[in-house]
């Protein structure tokens, strides 16, 4: 599970600011969310648990529950996929 990530499509503004502009962006690296391009961001086991660390009224915030993992930006909540073995 080490290399586990998970990926999540939010289109390609609200992928470039979770990776650069959010509050987990200004982490250490192994914390901070990954733009793939495409708009798509993937989160380390790391990224995701800082990203819960958020405030439900901080975009980039995780809920993880019966429908599944979600990050939130605004109004809207993107599933995130698990992405076994990657390299993120």
């Amino acid at each position: 599970m080490r290399n586990d990530s998970w990926v999540v499509e939010v289109g390609e503004a609200n992928a470039e600011w979770l990776a650069t502009e959010s509050r987990t962006a200004r982490l250490a690296r192994e914390y901070r969310p990954v733009n793939l391009g495409d708009g798509r961001v993937a989160f380390s086991a790391r990224a995701l648990g800082a990203s819960r660390e958020l405030g439900e009224e901080e975009d980039g915030y995780i809920t993880d529950d019966a429908e599944g993992i979600r990050v939130w930006i605004g109004e809207d909540a993107f599933e995130l996929e698990l992405a076994e073995d990657s390299h993120v």
